[in-house]
């Protein structure tokens, strides 16, 4: 006749083996979708930034979108114009200078991620590269091209949603806008070699890697070829998406080798009226399940008064 104890220790086994036998049979949960958020060029100087002061509202030009892009994972965009506290020097109108209170529709629009790495980078001079990088942060923005050192420039931003990490990196084709000999360390430039090895080191800390792209033709509707050699040298390297802007127009995506390529989104926020194509842009809706892209949507927006609408 079998102890109370060996009645009792066959029990417990009988239970351990009817749930290991269980959690076989199960079918995994499924991932928990991430969506992502991408504007084009967002240019909060000039003429933006003198109807938002006429409307005493900073966040003005975000007020039709700003519900949308606040509804998503991550949200991310091209800073078009630095911030500064101090005035320009000069009253050139290709030199573009937002002022601090001009963060208030990034924060309205819960924009997570901004791309910094473009040709107005330094418009306001050294101290405009690091004010804007520590004003972003400062309000809970991460950044993404520039940074407080060459290392940092080049080091990405990282996100977290539902558990997967996500990368940003961001490159320009040029940072001197015409007014500058020098090359700054803190803004990276467009190098297939470095772009190669930035990558590898972010994919040891994030799970997925997002490639912004600065470069092309300005008011050109299709892609160049330093474009297309940039974003697929991107995708070889392992990254998913690559999200372009500058152009200010609207170009062509692509499909290649598991990865998507959206060469151009357009203007977002701009004050470039002589065009009809400079006043449309694209908004793209990327979803993703831990590693796996699983959608990608455009939607078009309509630039009124310098505020995006989407149509």
């Amino acid at each position: 006749m079998s102890s109370r104890r060996e009645i009792l220790w066959a029990s417990v086994a009988a239970l351990v083996c009817s749930h290991k036998a269980g959690r076989q049979s199960e079918t995994p949960a499924p991932l928990p979708a991430v969506r992502l958020f991408f504007g084009g060029d967002v240019m909060l100087a000039r003429y933006v930034g003198k109807l938002a002061r006429i409307k005493r509202d900073p966040a003005w030009p975000w007020r039709q979108v700003a519900g949308r892009f606040a509804a998503a994972d991550i949200a991310c965009v091209n800073l078009e114009s630095p911030f500064s506290d101090r005035p320009l020097r000069t009253s050139a109108n290709m030199i573009f200078r937002a002022e601090p209170d001009m963060i208030q529709g990034l924060v309205a629009a819960g924009v997570d991620v901004v791309s910094t790495a473009n040709n107005h980078s330094r418009d306001c001079g050294v101290h405009g590269v690091g004010f804007t990088i520590d004003w972003l942060k400062r309000h809970g923005i991460a950044v993404a091209g520039t940074g407080h050192s060459e290392e940092e420039a080049h080091a990405g931003a990282i996100v977290e949603r539902a558990g997967t990490r996500f990368g940003f990196l961001s490159y320009t084709y040029d940072q001197s806008n015409g007014n500058y000999r020098d090359t700054d360390a803190r803004v990276a430039v467009m190098d297939l070699e470095r772009l190669r090895q930035d990558i590898a080191r972010l994919r040891e800390k994030a799970d997925v890697v997002v490639t912004l792209m600065h470069a092309g033709n300005e008011y050109a509707p299709k892609p160049d070829s330093r474009q297309q050699e940039f974003a697929r040298a991107a995708i070889d390297a392992g990254v998913k998406l690559v999200v372009g802007h500058h152009p200010h127009v609207a170009q062509q995506a692509e499909s290649y080798r598991g990865g998507v390529i959206l060469y151009s989104l357009g203007n977002f926020i701009f004050d470039q009226f002589q065009r009809a194509e400079t006043q449309r842009g694209l908004v793209a809706e990327v979803v993703f399940r831990g590693r796996r892209l699983e959608h990608v949507q455009l939607e078009t927006v309509q630039i009124r008064a310098t505020a995006p609408v989407f149509v």
